[in-house]
């Protein structure tokens, strides 16, 4: 969907600071909303696309006006409620008021470790040959979905040349919907600065793109 967290190349917001040293956390509730985040997502009441699609649905206002941290505990909150696992009350009062419910798996101390080490691999066997090739020139389409989607705004309608192909990946489109995996082909997608910015990319300097089939055309 368009919305606040697609920011590139909008204008307004200046040039990306990052923070010098290893600053992992501003304040201590910001560790806890992380900690909450990946331990819910462990429960597979909701997947990491519907979490991520969770935090684009904020209202753009609300979102440019809140820090990273603050968008995950949106997000968290909006897939507790809608998922019946807490209510607004039960949030804003940090108290459980009804029964809890059952949820798919329990992380506990002991298996998260391992759980974290071995990460949730997302690749796919191919359920059909890939329809591009390395050297290919594509073009990716125009589309303004209001559904998730990982094409980013600024990189639609533009042609760009397969560099790579990253085999076949759950679909973020589908799976943030709770429609399946569908599993796609992936590939790194090749495209001139200038191609994407115009007068104002530098030409000749490329950007790379990880795109998913459903999002290409041949050029």
């Amino acid at each position: 969907m368009n919305g606040a967290q697609d920011l590139g190349g909008q204008h307004g917001f200046g040039p990306v600071r990052p923070e010098t040293g290893d600053i992992l956390f501003h304040a201590a509730w910001e560790r806890r909303v992380l900690a909450l985040t990946v331990a819910m997502g462990g429960t597979g009441a909701w997947n990491l696309d519907m979490s991520r699609h969770a935090r684009e649905r904020m209202a753009p206002a609300d979102y440019l006006a809140s820090t990273y941290y603050e968008i995950w505990y949106h997000g968290l909150v909006r897939l507790l409620v809608e998922t019946g696992l807490a209510n607004a009350q039960e949030v804003t009062n940090g108290k459980s008021e009804n029964a809890a419910k059952s949820l798919p798996r329990v992380p506990t101390a002991a298996t998260i470790p391992a759980a974290l080490a071995s990460g949730s691999p997302v690749d796919r066997p191919a359920g059909q040959p890939a329809r591009f090739a390395v050297g290919d020139t594509v073009r990716t389409l125009i589309a303004n979905p209001e559904t998730h989607t990982r094409l980013p705004r600024y990189g639609r309608g533009k042609t760009g040349t397969v560099v790579r192909v990253h085999g076949v990946h759950v679909f973020p489109d589908s799976h943030a919907h709770g429609l399946g995996e569908d599993p796609q082909w992936l590939y790194a997608i090749a495209f001139d600065a200038a191609a994407l910015w115009g007068n104002d990319g530098q030409s000749g300097s490329e950007v790379m793109i990880d795109l998913w089939e459903p999002y290409l055309e041949p050029a």
